[in-house]
């Protein structure tokens, strides 16, 4: 039997008991230092407590008060044991075997061995415990009638989080409060807003009430559906523009819109003069709600932009000021000669003259793009091109097998869908719009007049497109030589005039 003199028999077991658990916990929680500290103070102060009791018994000096500052300094010492204990179970072996419970049962379990521990001490001290069961459910009975909100919000963090139907991290909307859960103590579950403020839900209300758990990290797709509402003409068919809308967008790749489900597009309401259309996508991160939002209704925009449909104004709008003609004139000088700077600083119209260039400006198609959208898809058929003016752009390829690689990146100044113009090949690459894209479109309609008055232009033209065509070898020559494949052959400059004529007809 292990003795240390004038201390309490139970003094060496529990001093290696608490060694032991403090190696067991000092490293794994460290961020518990402040609380590991004030326990080991408690216990220090503990044992002082118990070796003074020794000192004052083996100097038979104050014999009653002695053996009661034992009792008492042998208890403080379990209950230190007991926390240290709780830590290691709870915190750190629970844990590595992949279980864990939650803060509020712990504290329950810890708190029903310090009961244990003390209705122990009492009987060994000769406390006939019947007798203090019937006083204490009789004081138990007096506080639970005084005490029916606390012990309410108590129940209630308990159940929120033994049955998981409230965690830590989850986004919730309770009325008109939202926000996401960052504590749940025994009172109170603590809920931070977007705008960073802390909101204080008692338990008992979270139990009685409704609440909305957003993007359910539970289920299949954690995911919340969110609305976005647009006005168009009722001259545009239905039909078309939902087909317009649901596509784009599931096809651009926009930063917390899901793909699964996929976004839709309905019809909700007519008003004096415009359809009311709805947007519905799932956004994946509800901290992100207002800024996706923002961003897929830059999308809208600029999907209606491109196809030349304007947002709807209500037919008792009234616009009162009235631009004078000199001044539409200056507006639209201005836009005629930026198209004829995007004109002229591509090569492949170099060869026309002035007129011929001023005739292709005064048709481009304005042709804005949001971040994500795709300008062009490889392997579809599309007679026109695109003049980037601002913004910035990503070529990829998907060859045969394999991922998609990166062809290039393009600025202000390039152009895609050329060779689609010239000869009617389908597009060579996906481009994606990197960045907010300012473009100009080119039609075959436009061009045909040109080379139509002026065939001589298809073989001027072939040079260029064949070194287009040639680029594009070079670029996909790297996934060939992996494959020990030979590149595809470039057709010359010759045969791909022959294409350009009969594509527009020339012949």
């Amino acid at each position: 039997m292990l003795r240390i003199p004038f201390l309490s028999a139970e003094a060496p077991y529990v001093l290696i008991a608490v060694a032991l658990l403090l190696l067991f916990i000092l490293k794994p929680l460290r961020t518990l230092r402040r609380s590991l500290i004030n326990t080991g103070v408690f216990f220090a102060a503990c044992l002082a407590g118990d070796l003074l009791a020794g000192i004052l018994l083996a100097a038979h000096n104050a014999t009653a008060a002695a053996g009661l500052l034992r009792q008492l300094a042998v208890f403080g010492m379990g209950l230190a044991v007991i926390r240290f204990a709780g830590l290691a179970l709870f915190n750190v072996a629970l844990p590595r075997i992949n279980v864990r419970i939650s803060g509020i049962l712990a504290d329950i379990l810890v708190i029903v061995g310090y009961i244990g521990w003390g209705f122990f001490r009492l009987n060994l001290a000769g406390v006939e415990l019947t007798h203090l069961f019937a006083t204490s459910a009789i004081l138990t009975a007096v506080l639970a009638i005084s005490m029916q909100d606390t012990l309410g919000n108590l129940l209630g963090g308990l159940a929120l989080q033994m049955d998981n139907s409230l965690e830590i991290g989850d986004w919730i909307k309770i009325d008109d409060l939202s926000g996401q859960v960052t504590d749940i103590q025994w009172r109170y579950t603590a809920i931070v807003t977007r705008n960073g403020e802390k909101a204080v839900v008692p338990n008992s209300q979270l139990m009685k009430g409704r609440y909305y758990v957003l993007c359910d990290k539970h289920s299949e797709h954690p995911t919340w559906r969110r609305a976005i509402g647009f006005n168009i003409d009722l001259a545009v068919p239905p039909g078309r523009l939902v087909q317009m809308i649901e596509s784009d967008i599931a096809a651009a790749t926009i930063p917390n819109v899901a793909q699964t489900p996929p976004p839709s597009c309905v019809l909700i309401d007519f008003g004096p003069g415009y359809a009311h259309y709805v947007l519905r996508y799932w956004l994946e991160n509800p901290q992100l709600d207002d800024p996706t939002d923002s961003d897929v209704r830059v999308h809208i925009l600029a999907i209606l932009q491109r196809n030349g449909i304007r947002l709807a104004t209500d037919d008792h709008t009234i616009h009162l000021v009235k631009e004078g003609a000199a001044h539409q004139e200056a507006v639209q000088n201005r836009e005629l000669k930026r198209r004829l700077q995007a004109v002229s600083a591509i090569d492949l119209f170099a060869c026309l003259s002035d007129s011929e260039k001023r005739y292709l400006a005064e048709r481009l198609i304005n042709a804005p793009f949001a971040r994500g959208d795709i300008l062009t898809r490889q392997g579809a058929v599309a007679h026109w091109l695109y003049i980037l003016v601002s913004g910035e752009a990503e070529a990829w390829w998907q060859p045969p097998e394999g991922p998609r690689r990166l062809l290039e990146k393009r600025g202000p100044g390039s152009v895609f869908g050329e060779i689609g113009l010239m000869t009617g090949a389908s597009r060579r690459a996906t481009v994606i719009a990197t960045s907010e894209v300012e473009a100009y479109r080119l039609d075959k309609d436009a061009f045909q007049h040109i080379i139509r008055e002026r065939p001589e232009l298809a073989d001027s033209l072939s040079g260029i497109v064949a070194s287009r065509l040639q680029r594009f070898a070079e670029l996909e020559q790297g996934y060939h030589q992996d494959r020990n494949e030979a590149p595809q052959r470039v057709p010359g400059a010759a045969a791909i005039g022959q294409k350009i004529r009969e594509f527009f007809g020339l012949d």
